[in-house]
């Protein structure tokens, strides 16, 4: 895809206001879910030869692995009465539902009901597309010709043994378009996660952002500066300067990916002069205004560090809880409001509103489709 060109977007509190009414049209918590699009149904954990329910984009699935180990994902309905088919049982790759016995392979086909001589022929389950890849199972829940598997985000740093990660996983009673503007905003660092993530020194920086196609991508640099903890404490460079590169990306309606880098300016003996660090975030709608959060912290340093380790664990869920926090205050406010009330935007905000229109682009393009 061609990047449009480089816009720098001021990072100052004064910068001009958009006013509601000019405002071009962007998703928000009211905007249908994008189905289009692969999204995480789990991690490879969470599959196995246990039936387990799952709420994916407003749908009731049943997960589960065949006996070569491939995952699978039906909707959790048996066609006959509506029994959840998680509540019934496993036959090999064959899942039985436990109210009349009825039998549905990994394709979702019925072969076999214990109260008819032949199979109904007609009887099937929806079964998405899966691809497992590195520590999650993805999912495609829209068209399914649609459903390439070359579209799967690659994180191959996710199961490299040159990396080491920190992994969690959160509940949040929000909209998957809050969750994105939240993880474009920058600025929020340094206040709602004052004693982690951000520095004011940070949050002023020079922000450039590119809206390439579908995606967001943004850059920052702040040189000679001290590291926040969250990189400071486990690189053991807390109060030195450093030169601090970041860049992250919205890169589909199911996650964001930032990479950090920690140039070391006054590196002594034994100690590197680059730090690494990824951070992931996947997310998928469970409802309208839910969703199912995974994120991974991930370093290129202290491989062995179970203190590095135990502190980023602790920090990183720390922080992500209060954007959980956050955003559910949020919604919560919507839902007392019924609906979304005017709302300024400044010039810090330009990611998060390339997102939204984004967003709303892909859902009426779906909408208009289904229409077709």
């Amino acid at each position: 895809m061609a990047a449009i060109p480089t816009v720098e977007a001021t990072a100052h509190a004064t910068a001009p206001a958009t006013a509601p009414s000019a405002r071009p049209a962007m998703a928000d918590h009211r905007t249908p879910l994008v189905r289009n699009c692969w999204y995480v149904a789990g991690r490879s954990s969470d599959f196995g030869r246990t039936l387990r329910e799952r709420v994916l984009l407003d749908t009731t699935v049943v997960l589960y692995r065949r006996e070569d180990g491939t995952p699978v994902v039906l909707d959790n309905r048996c066609v006959h009465r509506s029994f959840p088919l998680s509540r019934g049982r496993l036959d090999g790759d064959v899942v039985v539902c436990g109210y009349h016995g009825m039998r549905y392979d990994p394709s979702g086909q019925c072969v076999g009901m214990p109260s008819l001589a032949r199979a109904p022929s007609h009887a099937r389950v929806t079964s998405y597309p899966v691809v497992e890849q590195g520590p999650l199972v993805w999912v495609w829940m829209g068209d399914r010709a649609l459903a390439d598997p070359a579209l799967v985000p690659a994180m191959p740093w996710l199961a490299a043994p040159d990396w080491a990660t920190v992994t969690g996983e959160l509940p949040m009673a929000a909209n998957y378009v809050a969750m994105h503007e939240n993880l474009l905003d920058q600025t929020h660092f340094s206040v709602l996660h004052a004693d982690s993530v951000g520095t004011p020194a940070y949050a002023r920086s020079e922000l450039q952002v590119e809206e390439e196609g579908d995606q967001v991508h943004l850059t920052r640099a702040l040189i000679d500066s001290p590291p926040p903890p969250i990189y400071g404490v486990p690189m053991k460079l807390m109060g030195r300067p450093v030169d601090r590169h970041s860049d992250s990306r919205f890169f589909s309606p199911a996650g964001h990916i930032a990479h950090a880098s920690i140039v070391n300016r006054e590196p002594r003996p034994g100690e590197r002069e680059v730090y690494r660090v990824n951070i992931t975030h996947v997310f998928t709608p469970e409802r309208q205004n839910s969703i199912h959060y995974w994120w991974f912290n991930s370093r290129d340093f202290g491989l062995d560090d179970d203190e590095a380790s135990r502190y980023l664990q602790e920090a990183s869920t720390k922080a992500y809880r209060e954007d959980v926090d956050a955003l559910t205050w949020i919604q919560q406010t919507y839902d007392r409001l019924d609906g979304v009330p005017p709302e300024l935007s400044f010039g810090p905000d330009r990611p998060g509103l390339l997102m939204r229109r984004i967003l709303k682009r892909l859902a009426d393009a779906e909408g208009a489709g289904r229409a077709g």
